[in-house]
């Protein structure tokens, strides 16, 4: 007897396959969710186990339902740091409004500009990152200035800047945030992880609207890792608060690797059969 996921509809599984489908997914989403909580990044957990287990899958469908699931585990993230830690509303708030408005226009984007474009040069940024953040030992471990008046427009331009970014490419773009809270406004690692949770939000939700309007989502996956996402977020959450900013470095470090040797493989991927 076959089973069909909704929204999958011609994809019969039978009960077996059917469980090991949805154990992989949960368990995706939950270390997605603790590892999105503490650096973000999660999404490199979840995006390829989705299209390793839907192949034939549209992938709008999967990116799409990829943000379903993170958002509940970002959210839960943003709420558990907003009791905790101080977050600086007058630069954050103008960066989140920013941030919904500059992910639409990313979005439309991708029909008049190419994304792999952006590869290289995102890796050269990450590269930068990596480096800058290894180098300076103490970078990130302590908050090193008080925020100014003018910090609230480059936190606007921040937003707008990295909402366009998620809306057009997106890999990194948690990283990338996370590492401008600390250069740009001399907060420390933990600071800056519950800032970027609240303009996680925001471009997740621009996200969800922008994806939901160009093709079905998988709504009943999505939720149900979004549950498991949740869980996931909430361990990492509490880890991060109990260990800290040096924690949060070294996980940082970690992701931004990964990401790193990811999109080498993927800027040299077209070469390799000529080099071959």
């Amino acid at each position: 007897m076959g089973f069909e996921i909704p929204g999958l509809e011609g994809m019969a599984l039978d009960g077996f396959s059917l469980a090991t489908t949805l154990v992989v997914l949960a368990a995706a989403a939950f270390f997605a969710g603790m590892v999105d909580a503490v650096v973000g990044g999660g999404g490199l957990i979840q995006i390829p186990v989705l299209l390793g287990q839907f192949p034939h899958t549209a992938i709008p469908t999967l990116f799409g339902t990829n943000k379903v699931s993170s958002i509940a585990g970002t959210a839960m993230a943003m709420w558990k740091y907003g009791r905790k830690v101080q977050i600086p509303w007058a630069v954050v708030l103008p960066g989140t409004v920013a941030a919904l408005i500059g992910s639409g226009m990313g979005a439309a984007l991708v029909a008049w500009l190419p994304r792999d474009a952006m590869r290289p040069l995102v890796l050269i940024l990450m590269i930068g990152a990596a480096l800058y953040t290894f180098k300076n030992k103490k970078f990130g471990h302590t908050s090193t200035r008080e925020l100014r008046p003018s910090d609230r427009w480059w936190g606007l331009l921040l937003g707008l800047t990295i909402g366009l970014y998620d809306g057009f490419f997106g890999p990194g773009t948690g990283s990338f945030l996370l590492f401008a809270y600390v250069r740009l406004f001399g907060m420390d690692f933990l600071r800056a992880t519950a800032s970027a949770k609240v303009l996680n939000v925001a471009t997740n939700i621009s996200a969800i609207a922008f994806f939901a309007n160009t093709g079905p989502l998988l709504w009943e996956i999505g939720i149900g890792m979004a549950i498991c996402n949740l869980i996931g977020s909430q361990i990492g959450t509490m880890m991060a608060l109990r260990h800290g900013s040096g924690f949060i470095r070294k996980a940082f470090l970690l992701v931004v690797v990964i990401l790193i040797g990811k999109m080498a493989l993927d800027v040299i991927r077209p070469w390799i059969p000529s080099l071959l």
